[in-house]
């Protein structure tokens, strides 16, 4: 399958020669299957947390609460702030995690990220996997979390930089299909684990994630560098890049492709103050993006939903062994949705499944609101459950789930790669990454509590939210499909609002922020167009 990258010079439009190569596919394959990792440990969490040998043994007010009947209040089983600590704790490690990742990637390249990133996953499940207190499991997920921060911060750009510009949504997204896999993993793994006699079933799904560990730290060693990531080091000789160029775009003629990113890799050199290039007024739509899609993206409650699960399906009157189906269930529909979201991302367009998919979670969280109120009221309090009951939950919840797989999960990563111009992506890459961990951490450590005060109403918030964000979407964010990233800032240009932040005298050239009036200077002089570099780079 041949594709070209395309590259706006002074006069009109050129092609850089190159095909979707099977070296790679694989190649973004293997790196994307470090979303295992991510995916794994969301989805153990809960699961771990519904086992009563677990809470026994780490958590004993809780298992008092659960097991004794000290309350009939279903909403409020599970609300302990030392337990939600547990699953939360990870993400405040990430925040500082995402920074230190975007140095190490942008120093040593993606490979040594990725490294790093396994080896610390691999501590981490050894740590929890042998723990014998509450600090023990603690240490062990700020490890995990660590190592889930280098990979979220180099495997996307991995991904981007070796995909052709025609397939890159699509391969991006096997990222986000590796998350759902290893969620879906992690439910079954509970689903059995929890039947081993003697209670000590949970170390083995903690330990497990030793598994996705050792895949992604063999895949960063056998896993070969971006031409981009080679030149942006400044490894000498470029002949080497330009050789690697040659193998990823399947192709002999990369001359001019070659050249531009040379010269791209110089004039960034040039901006040493990203943070401070961030906050210029025509970086306002890209500072709102990096900002307000991972906050909307987390108050959708899908985090919170996967994250707790079984412990959720158990507080809504599921028994143990039913709501760790009921999670393995809904991991499915999730892997089954995300592909659907591979196959219409390039086809349908970024909007259109925004769309879509916030009317399907918006629908499904009303039914769910609806079915959880009219028996459970506002007392949680229940005699018998009605024998349609757990189908209707499991099918609105699937669905639910299956809305944010084909549109916020994935989209909420890469429309905001696709949107970072060159002299500010590092920076904005990690105000993304911090908001999205940071609104995780708080819906992971509050979604129990507000379960149990806000009861079935719960949905009924996250329904609003999903409202208000639908209709941002509406009108704040225009269509990226198909447009190439270095004609990008032509989108906010012509927009209603953003176009008074960005100008018509703005001009992107190389991932600089240049006057028209400069423009064709640069280009005479450096390279017969600039334009292309953030696009290269993100292929």
């Amino acid at each position: 399958m041949a594709t070209v990258g395309r590259v706006l010079s002074g006069e009109g439009i050129t092609e850089y020669p190159g095909k979707l190569t099977p070296f790679v596919t694989i190649t973004c394959i293997v790196a994307a299957m470090g979303g295992l990792i991510f995916g794994y440990d969301i989805g153990i969490s809960g699961g771990v947390t519904s086992m009563d040998s677990f809470l026994e043994k780490f958590f004993r007010d809780v298992y008092k609460t659960k097991i004794l009947n000290s309350t009939k209040n279903q909403y409020c089983q599970y609300d302990s702030q030392i337990l939600t600590m547990f699953t939360s704790s990870l993400y405040l490690a990430a925040l500082v995690s995402s920074l230190i990742a975007s140095t190490v990637t942008r120093k040593l390249g993606h490979r040594p990220s990725m490294l790093l990133g396994g080896m610390f996953f691999c501590s981490g499940a050894i740590i929890n996997g042998f723990a014998t207190a509450v600090w023990m499991l603690i240490l062990g997920r700020l490890l995990l979390r660590f190592g889930i921060g280098f990979t979220n911060q180099s495997v996307p750009l991995y991904v981007s930089e070796m995909a052709p510009y025609r397939y890159r949504g699509g391969l991006n997204l096997f990222f986000q299909l590796s998350i759902t896999i290893g969620i879906l993993i992690a439910n079954v793994v509970n689903y059995f684990t929890s039947k081993i006699k003697g209670g000590w079933g949970w170390r083995l799904s903690l330990g497990g994630a030793i598994i996705p560990a050792l895949i992604i730290t063999s895949g960063s060693i056998i896993l070969p560098d971006t031409p981009n990531s080679m030149i942006e080091r400044g490894q000498d000789p470029h002949e080497e890049a330009k050789i690697q160029l040659r193998r990823v775009r399947g192709v002999e003629d990369v001359e001019q492709e070659f050249q531009d990113l040379v010269a791209a890799s110089e004039a960034s050199k040039q901006f040493k103050h990203p943070w401070k290039n961030l906050v210029q007024r025509k970086h306002r739509p890209h500072l709102c993006m990096a900002i307000l899609i991972p906050f909307f993206q987390q108050l959708t409650g899908i985090n919170a939903i996967m994250f707790y699960a079984p412990l959720f399906f158990n507080s809504i009157g599921f028994e143990s062994e039913s709501s760790l189906m009921s999670a393995v269930i809904t991991g499915s529909w999730n892997v089954l949705a995300t592909v659907v979201s591979i196959y219409g991302i390039d086809r349908w367009g970024r909007r259109y499944l925004f769309f879509m998919g916030g009317i399907q979670m918006l629908i499904c969280q009303a039914i769910v609101a609806g079915e959880i109120g009219a028996i459970f009221g506002v007392n949680g309090m229940v005699d018998e459950l009605p024998k349609w009951y757990a189908f209707v939950v499991v099918l609105c919840i699937c669905n639910y789930v299956g809305g944010f797989a084909w549109s916020w999960g994935p989209l909420g990563w890469l429309v905001p790669s696709e949107i970072f111009p060159l002299e500010i992506r590092s920076a904005a890459q990690s105000v993304n990454v911090s908001v999205n961990m940071f609104f995780t951490f708080a819906m992971a450590q509050l979604f129990m509590t507000m379960l149990c005060h806000m009861k079935f109403g719960l949905f009924i918030f996250f329904a609003f939210w999903v409202c208000v964000m639908t209709l941002f979407i509406c009108f704040f964010l225009p269509e990226t499909k198909g447009i190439p990233i270095e004609e990008m800032i032509k989108v906010w240009k012509n927009h209603w609002y953003w176009s008074r932040f960005v100008t018509q005298n703005d001009s992107q050239i190389g991932g600089l922020e240049m006057r028209e009036g400069r423009r064709q200077q640069v280009i005479s002089t450096v390279t017969p167009s600039l334009d292309v570099v953030y696009e290269i780079r993100t292929y």
